[in-house]
């Protein structure tokens, strides 16, 4: 009787979670619109399920604003843009390289600052939910008329620990709703086995009701526990508190990629928080390779401005490859591939088997192949040069030297951002930007390297096919000489 009676206790608590809108109230609710209209109002205050979502978001402007920071802008403009391999297939013109970099990072921005619009039409605060008119305001004109831009660096360091914290406790919550997810699952599961088994011996049946209690405690805790986590993530945080950091982090986010790359509008206190050494442009020079609104179009709507010569909108433009590139020619990603494979025989031409020989021919574009062709029309057959042999092998260790990384960036750059939009709230662990990859290279150049390491990679691969069959030759000889003198 008394397990009877724990039974059907456990039972009520579990079907009173999963009940807490009763029928009355809904039929009150039907009866009195304006009752429902209020209830959904007062549900709607605090972020809830959207937490996580949020916290994704939080989690991406803080990567950008970490992608900008003083260290990686400097590795941008003395590094990234001098990759040997940068300079030969892509481009030599710094103007242009810093465009695409300032550029890809408007672009990342402009789809964080999209997502925080839809849930600034949650806020009551009439000037969060005009957020994205307000933000492409501020995006070509540089008005900023609720000061949402963190001008001081000790209030930009307090809101980003304060969003780290939010994301750090919003992932936690979230491992402990699952947890508790799997509890209740595995209580169900129990109860329901023992109401079939009702002819089980007692001691089994002891076993079972202690499991049961067990468990039952266990979930008791994990409520308790998912109750704090909530009461301090965003879970019960009002959408305009939250929203108020998600706007202000976007707003000075636009601030400091303007300020960076010397381009109109910046914000005199924030321009102090960076160091001179930094900037990529000075901040009195604004580059060619952006575009700023015109003072002629002043007299037109926000929207013609946009599409005129608004900041997101020009840069968007540049994020668009030549039709010369392998961008253009959607081969960037496959490229990649086929130089890195190439890589790999390169280093272990004697591991290349001819079905992987037959294999990589296979990956080669009808263009490819028919420089490959044209190039090797009237070698010969015999590749047992040894000089010759380390000439080629040096001359592709050059190569592969500035072609290798762009490649290897370009899956890098393509699995975390194919990654991302299956988990939105991941962002890419790198600062892999499209410039130092093969999107921008140019598609001839490109194959003409390709061509080269093909050619280079035949010999040396025909070489150690010869020099293997020369020793298995020579030992097969001394083997047969040493039968004869036994």
């Amino acid at each position: 009787m008394a397990l009877e009676t724990l039974l059907i206790k456990v039972k009520t608590v579990l079907s009173n979670r999963f009940d807490s809108v009763r029928p009355s109230s809904s039929a009150s609710a039907s009866a009195n619109p304006k009752l429902l209209l209020r209830k959904s109002s007062f549900r709607s205050k605090n972020v809830g399920v959207l937490a996580f979502e949020i916290a994704g978001i939080m989690s991406k402007l803080l990567h950008l604003w970490q992608s900008l920071c003083d260290s990686n802008i400097i590795r941008l403009r003395n590094d990234s843009i001098s990759l040997e391999g940068v300079r030969k297939i892509i481009s030599n013109d710094e103007s242009f390289l810093l465009g695409l970099a300032c550029a890809e990072f408007a672009h990342n921005l402009r789809l964080v600052a999209n997502s925080v619009a839809r849930i600034s039409r949650r806020c009551q605060d009439s000037n969060l939910r005009s957020f994205e008119r307000l933000f492409h305001e501020f995006a070509n004109s540089g008005r900023d008329p609720n000061g949402w831009v963190l001008a001081s660096p000790k209030e930009i360091e307090a809101k980003h620990r304060k969003m780290e914290r939010y994301v750090t406790i919003s992932a936690t919550l979230y491992r402990e709703m699952d947890e508790l997810s799997v509890l209740e699952t595995s209580l169900r599961k129990t109860l329901h086995h023992h109401s079939n088994d009702s002819n089980e011996a007692s001691s089994s049946s002891i076993t079972r009701e202690q499991k049961i209690y067990e468990l039952q405690q266990k979930i008791f805790w994990q409520k308790q526990e998912i109750k704090d986590f909530k009461d301090r993530s965003l879970w019960n945080r009002s959408f305009d508190s939250v929203v108020s950091l998600l706007v202000r982090s976007s707003f000075t986010i636009l601030a400091r990629i303007k300020l960076v790359f010397g381009i109109g509008h910046c914000v005199p206190s924030l321009s102090r928080s960076l160091s001179a050494s930094a900037a990529v442009y000075p901040s009195d020079q604004n580059p060619t390779f952006i575009s700023s609104p015109s003072t002629k179009n002043s007299n037109l709507d926000d929207e013609k401005k946009d599409l005129l010569s608004g900041f997101f909108e020009s840069n968007q433009k540049l994020l668009k490859p030549p039709e010369t590139t392998l961008g253009a020619a959607a081969l960037a990603l496959h490229y990649a591939n086929l130089i890195i494979v190439m890589e790999k025989m390169i280093k272990s031409p004697q591991l290349v088997g001819v079905d992987a020989r037959d294999d990589l021919y296979s990956m080669l574009p009808n263009s490819i192949r028919s420089s490959l062709r044209r190039r090797l029309k009237g070698v010969g057959f015999s590749a047992s040069d040894p000089v010759l042999a380390g000439e080629w092998s040096e001359a592709l260790g050059r190569i592969l030297g500035w072609l290798s990384p762009l490649a290897h960036n370009m899956i890098k750059w393509q699995s975390e951002r194919s990654f991302e939009q299956q988990n939105s709230s991941l962002m890419p662990k790198t600062n892999v930007l499209l410039l130092q990859t093969l999107f921008f290279a140019n598609k001839e150049k490109t194959e003409a390297a390709i061509t080269e390491l093909l050619v280079g990679l035949n010999y040396i691969w025909r070489f150690e096919r010869e020099m293997t069959a020369k020793a298995l030759f020579e030992c097969n000889n001394f083997n047969g000489l040493s039968s004869n003198l036994q």
